[in-house]
């Protein structure tokens, strides 16, 4: 599987992030994986983190209100709200911290997501625009490029465990 291509671009001067990652999966598989919460609380969180979807609604203009968990129970939430919406091709939605009552942060940041299935391999566009450098910059303090590949690995482990069913 090592064969399977992930780039992960930062780009500073333009405050977005480009990952492009390929999947041993079917366009299926991988687009339910990205967009029904018991499947995304499966794998958004690295470990030791927990995701916990407090409510997701998939359609334009939707939110999810989610939590990441420690293993001390301390909880980050995440308000994120679908801007639109092609089944099984793209999805875009507007991602932002929020505090437990749903107040989000001032800034935030542009999620674009393209999924595409060659030959039984589904690759996943994401860019990720962030409103502000200090938000990007922030994001990257946090952990986010080391949570996001680790986050990618326990979805690797998903997708494996749903093929063979």
């Amino acid at each position: 599987m090592s064969n399977l291509k992930f780039d992960f671009t930062v780009d500073k001067q333009e405050k977005t992030v480009y990952i492009t990652r390929e999947f041993d999966a079917g366009l299926d598989l991988v687009w339910d994986a990205f967009t029904q919460a018991d499947l995304l609380d499966q794998w958004v969180a690295p470990a030791p983190f927990k995701a916990r979807t407090k409510y997701m609604n998939f359609i334009v203009g939707g939110k999810r209100f989610y939590a990441m968990v420690s293993p001390e129970g301390q909880e980050g939430w995440i308000l994120q709200e679908y801007k639109s919406i092609t089944p099984k091709t793209n999805f875009k939605f507007y991602n932002a911290f929020a505090d437990k009552d749903e107040n989000p942060a001032p800034t935030g940041s542009d999620w674009d997501f393209t999924f595409s299935e060659k030959g039984g391999i589904t690759t996943v566009r994401i860019t990720i625009y962030n409103e502000s450098l200090e938000r990007m910059e922030q994001m990257i303090e946090m952990g986010f490029i080391e949570g996001f590949k680790a986050s990618i690995s326990n979805l690797e482990n998903l997708l494996a465990s749903k093929n063979k069913v």
